[in-house]
């Protein structure tokens, strides 16, 4: 299923106006669900702390990732820019830009992204070795390469890994900022392997990433995250217009701390 890309293009000087709502096939899978895969997290002002994602959900308590829109700034092909044909864009670090961008480097607090790929149909019990999971989200000022005002010329914040053996991939990049009208968040593509990624074709699923309040509060109080501080004193998870209608699911586990770095961990059932 190809991911929806219904957000807004980025207003520069009032940021990035909402993701639309999703359909409301989201709906009928969240009440179909069971038990959170994740739980909420809790953390404290300069470390975070939470119990990992349990592998152990039975088969009638397991439901697919919700199904978001790609918004605007995938990156896909699907609306003009295709990053996933480009050589270099299968990497683990993706802080840089790569190929013929511009070379530039985001900033900000170190973020290490673990997605765990299962299959749903087996009770999230099984491990989806050999699939793919492309990963976007904007830099620490709201911008995402390739469409924004200022980073066109650039490709950061974007990257492809196959999952191994425990079905996991793992990518290491920079707490994204808030822009306005948005909660922090990830993007993601699911594919069946990579040869699909790298063809940008077949994607099986597309969701969103949340970040939990606490750890944005204390990721926005350091240095250059100033305007995500006027930006998420506004939104909040409940009324944010994709993670609205429940974001169990979805909220990353946090470790970590801004001085050494932060890790978000999400189980992805497929």
């Amino acid at each position: 299923m190809t991911g929806r890309h219904d957000e807004s293009p980025p207003e520069h000087g009032g940021g990035l106006s909402h993701d639309l709502p999703v359909l409301a096939r989201r709906r009928m899978i969240r009440l179909m669900a069971g038990a959170s895969l994740l739980p909420l997290v809790g953390c404290t002002s300069q470390e975070t702390t939470s119990a990992p994602p349990s592998s152990s959900a039975s088969s009638a308590g397991c439901a697919e990732i919700p199904e978001e829109t790609a918004g605007p700034f995938p990156g896909d092909g699907s609306n003009g820019v295709n990053v996933l044909k480009e050589s270099g864009v299968v990497r683990s670090d993706i802080t840089r830009s790569f190929g013929d961008s511009a070379g530039g480097t985001a900033e900000g607090v170190p973020l290490t992204i673990t997605l765990t790929v299962v299959d749903a149909a087996s009770g999230c019990g099984t491990p989806k070795q050999g699939a793919a999971v492309y990963v976007w989200h904007c830099d620490r000022d709201g911008a995402y390469s390739l469409y924004s005002e200022g980073v066109t010329e650039e490709n950061y914040l974007r990257g492809v890994q196959e999952t191994d053996e425990k079905g996991r991939v793992t990518f290491t990049s920079i707490f994204p900022g808030c822009y306005p009208g948005r909660w922090p968040h990830v993007h993601f593509e699911v594919y069946g392997s990579l040869a699909d990624a790298t063809a940008a074709t077949s994607i099986t699923n597309t969701s969103q990433l949340a970040f939990p309040e606490d750890v944005c509060d204390t990721v926005y109080a350091t240095d250059g995250y100033g305007d995500s501080v006027r930006n998420l004193s506004s939104l909040s998870l409940e009324d944010d217009g994709i993670f609205s209608d429940g974001h169990d699911r979805q909220l990353a586990a946090m470790t970590g701390s801004t001085a050494d770095g932060y890790t978000a961990a999400l189980t992805v059932p497929v």
